[in-house]
């Protein structure tokens, strides 16, 4: 069975929920303590003296986000290790039948998991930090705008809370030095350890078979950093580069083939190749039996993917404007753009074979 590391997209999904949601909870308790009062000539000062309530409420969140978080990416770290090692064992028996057994990679799992804990960890001080900071951010401007003439302070907390929702917790630089938000950073790093596992079960299972070759599948719709790859031969492990090599052939004893080898499954990972998100998959490759195999029909251009994703983001992150609204015509009007939104989604639908993933519209949704 091949290797995907889509295979783990569900329990990505389940870890970066858990997030989305915490980060929702924040914005609405947040946009609720503004909200209140704020009529009052005295809601500033009132604002103010409430702070130390809204920081304990915020942190109440946190806290169960952080003790439900650390036991569910453990969960999903050995989760998607185990299916990887299936796969590959799936593989190995339609070779061999006696393979049956499944690697426990206890180690491996561990390993993996505390990594993702430790690259989760700065998360949780910097959503309370900065939700705070918003708060007295939205304060201020709020004060200070009728006051210069501007705008009401309803209007002024309104559009700070916008900006909140718009772009949740930020702050966070990945390796490459690209931002994100919270959330988008979270579900990244889960993707991309989760793949990392499924897929290194698989191949580490292979080398303790014996097996040194892999193919790349073709698939429909790929995205360019993954094309130069497709249905390419690579070692399983080893140096980079393209090479030709001398190989017995799988089934016939002490007959060589020829096998045209693309380079290294780490080089064509390094280079893009199974990023979270990624449509191809690895499987074994035997030499002289493997045939390439038909490329499955497109159901759209990659563009028209791409653009299904940005619709779906933007129902989602007016589903978020809708949580920091103030009032009742706020919402309305966040709710009606929601709307118009899975409209376009529902158009994208019809004029294509893809699929609508409904799921990807909720909040606590895949990116």
């Amino acid at each position: 069975m091949p290797v995907s590391p889509d295979m783990a997209e569900d329990l990505a999904t389940a870890v970066a929920s858990l997030y989305e949601q915490a980060e929702l909870a924040v914005i609405e308790r947040v946009s609720t303590a503004l909200a209140q009062g704020l009529d009052s000539p005295l809601w500033a000062e009132l604002k103010l003296i409430q702070i130390g309530h809204l920081r304990t409420a915020i942190e109440a969140i946190i806290t169960a986000l952080q003790s439900t978080a650390s036991g569910a990416i453990h969960q999903a770290v050995a989760e998607a290790y185990q299916r990887g090692a299936q796969a590959a064992v799936v593989e190995l028996g339609a070779l061999a039948p006696t393979v049956a057994a499944v690697p426990a990679g206890t180690h491996a799992v561990d390993r993996l998991a505390a990594a993702l804990v430790q690259e989760t960890g700065p998360v949780h001080q910097r959503m309370l930090r900065q939700s705070m900071d918003v708060y007295r951010t939205v304060v201020a401007e709020a004060v200070s705008a009728p006051q210069l003439g501007a705008t009401t302070r309803r209007q002024a907390a309104e559009r700070a809370l916008t900006r909140f929702a718009d772009r949740g917790v930020t702050g966070f630089v990945d390796q490459a030095g690209r931002a994100w938000n919270m959330t988008s950073y979270v579900e990244m790093a889960t993707r991309s350890a989760l793949g990392r596992a499924a897929v290194d079960a698989h191949t580490e299972r292979l080398g303790a078979a014996g097996i040194d070759l892999v193919v790349v599948s073709d698939a429909p719709e790929e995205c360019p950093r993954c094309k130069p790859w497709e249905g390419k031969v690579l070692r399983r492990e080893g140096p980079a580069g393209a090479d030709t090599v001398e190989v017995e052939h799988a089934t016939e004893d002490d007959e060589m083939v020829s096998v045209r080898v693309a380079g290294s499954l780490p080089e064509a990972r390094a280079a893009g190749l199974m990023h979270p998100n990624c449509r191809h998959s690895v499987s074994v490759y035997l030499p002289g039996v493997t045939k390439p195999r038909p490329k499955p029909e497109s159901r759209a251009s990659y563009e028209q993917t791409q653009k299904q994703r940005y619709l779906e983001r933007q129902v989602r992150a007016w589903k978020r404007r809708a949580a920091a609204a103030t009032d009742d015509e706020a919402k309305k009007k966040a709710n009606a753009r929601v709307r118009a939104y899975q409209g376009r989604i529902r158009e994208l639908v019809a004029e294509t074979d893809l699929p609508r993933k409904s799921h990807r519209e909720q909040i606590g949704a895949a990116r």
